[in-house]
Formats: structure tokens, sequence, C-alpha cells
């Protein structure tokens, strides 16, 4: 399994040989370094965690500081569920274990829309805009009969919106730039600039 950290850069588009456009997201990949594995026998479960980026030491508690002092001081630490880790602590993970055309899954967070309604939040039509309506466009309407007396778990309603872990599946590697670190994958991923990726294959 093909694992890094990356962080979202910007989107653009790229033509191939044969003129063709294609739409990507340039994201900022590695190296990431492994901080900490995980075992079965010793925490149950195995996995790796994985540092990414430079942390200021003045900004970083006295825990940490002394947690990663023989790895530096990672940006991100996330940790990836791999069985049987091939890696050890220390080792170094860069785009080069990627390479053009593959197809991986990419994880990150959607971005925050704060508290919406109905109409935004779950593509409602909302009431007619004739026949006497005044207040009622984008309201919700009825949200259940008389019976059981209470609001079904479930039922769509206004509510916070976006904020959530989403997972994009099979998406292609277009390009990958190893001296810049930089990974151009097709189509669209979850979250703003610089927001947090994970990449696996």
């Amino acid at each position: 399994m093909k694992f890094i950290l990356a962080k979202k850069i910007e989107m653009a588009q790229i033509f191939d040989d044969a003129g063709a456009v294609h739409p990507v997201t340039w994201l900022l990949a590695g190296p990431v370094v492994v901080t900490d594995v995980r075992t079965k026998n010793r925490d149950g479960y195995d996995a790796l965690q994985l540092g990414f980026g430079t942390k200021k030491e003045k900004t970083t508690k006295k825990p940490q500081r002394i947690q990663f002092k023989d790895v530096g001081l990672p940006e991100q630490v996330k940790e990836v569920r791999v069985k049987a880790p091939a890696f050890k602590r220390g080792d170094t993970i860069d785009v080069s274990i990627f390479k053009e055309g593959d197809k991986v899954a990419v994880s990150g967070t959607t971005k925050g829309k704060g508290f919406q309604g109905v109409v935004k939040r779950h593509g409602f039509k909302g009431g007619p805009r004739t026949h006497g309506q005044k207040h009622s466009e984008r309201e919700p309407g009825s949200i259940g009969s008389v019976w059981p007396q209470r609001v079904v778990k479930g039922t769509r309603m206004a509510g916070r919106m976006g904020g959530t872990a989403v997972t994009m599946r099979n998406l292609k590697i277009i390009k990958i730039i190893p001296e810049k670190n930089l990974i151009a994958i097709e189509g669209a991923v979850p979250g703003r600039r610089g927001s947090a990726m994970v990449i696996r294959g």
C-alpha cells in the first residue's frame, strides 16, 4: 500500500500530448517522516504515524519536543493504518513511490459553510412563489405527520454544513514533479487551499 501526506495548493489545467485539457488539483506531497510505528502487540493495531512539514521549536510544547527530538518537529501528524508496516522510525517517504497514471484515493476535510438552511444544505425546492406565499419561499415545510408526536431521527433539516471527512476514490495522477514534491491529480479534492490531505494508492 502506498501513502503520503499532502497539502492542497490550487486547481489548474494541464494539456496532454493529444491536446486534451485535464482539470487538476496541485498537491504538495511530502516528504514525510515516520515518527512512530504502532504494533498490534504494543498498541493493539498496526499503523504508521507520519509527520509532514516543519514547525518552529518555540511554538511547540515540551512533550512534543521530547517525542520528536530525533525526527524533527512536524507541522502535521497523522496515522495511517497498514498491515505489517515495512518502515521504521526515522524513515522518509516521498512522491517517488507514486507514478503518473496511478489511481489513488484522497482523504480530506470539506470546506465549512456554517449553519445553512434546507435549500442549500439538502437541495430542497422550497415553497411556491405565488398564491399568497409571503415568507415561505425557502422554508422546509412539514416535518412529519401527527404520529409519533416527535421529529423522526434523520429528518433533513437546517444545520451545520461542511467540515466533514470525505474520501474521493479512483482519482488519476496526471503529473508528478519529484524535485518540487508536487502531484497533479485529475479533478477536485475536498478542502480549501492549504488543507491537509492523505493520498493512498
